[in-house]
């Protein structure tokens, strides 16, 4: 089973993240780096649209796919994210969610479909504004913080220099997972991503 809908509809793939330049390089933006990295892979430019999110439409593996970051602040995400699926008329089975996650060590990348936030507010936020959570998510692996560091500060912080060094190859796996989940979808996904230590 391949967990792909079954119609030719397009795809949703949102990148999470703050917007500023003040949050640009911050651990909780992996989401949108992500989706900056497949806007780059296809010639494309996200642009300011009416829901609140930038958004471009690509072509990714030959599938119809629009890419969106939303505008407002992460807690906030729902409401782009809404509204984009609304005007672009996208089922939550196609709709990808690219975001942080504290509790997968640095340079791993897991995917899944609905379940908790895990007490991530952006995630919190869209399947409050979706009114489901069964929407797919990929998980990019930031590690946890270092001793008694309040997580949300931790979020919040730029990546290391070291990580900055291997970031451009979780950022590359990342994307390659929100491709290969459109064109193969979730069970073989992540049998590929799974077994990367």
């Amino acid at each position: 089973m391949t967990n792909i809908p079954t119609d030719d509809g397009p795809w949703l793939v949102v990148g999470l993240g703050n917007p500023g330049p003040d949050y640009a390089g911050n651990r909780h933006n992996a989401g949108f780096m992500v989706v900056d990295l497949l806007a780059e892979r296809a010639g494309a430019r996200l642009k300011s649209h009416r829901s609140r999110a930038d958004v471009a439409e690509v072509r990714l593996a030959g599938t119809r796919v629009v890419l969106a970051r939303p505008l407002s602040f992460m807690n906030l995400s729902g409401g782009p994210v809404t509204a984009v699926r609304s005007f672009f008329k996208i089922e939550p089975a196609r709709i990808i969610v690219v975001h942080d996650e504290l509790d997968i060590p640095f340079g791993t990348v897991r995917l899944k479909q609905g379940g908790g936030d895990n007490g991530h507010n952006g995630l919190r936020s869209i399947t409050s504004s979706l009114g489901t959570r069964d929407y797919l998510r990929v998980r990019v692996g930031v590690g946890r913080p270092p001793g008694r560091m309040d997580p949300a500060a931790f979020v919040l912080r730029d990546f290391g220099s070291t990580e900055r060094r291997e970031l451009p190859l979780l950022l590359e796996h990342a994307a390659d997972s929100v491709e290969m989940l459109i064109t193969h979808g979730l069970e073989s996904t992540q049998n590929r991503y799974h077994a990367l230590l």
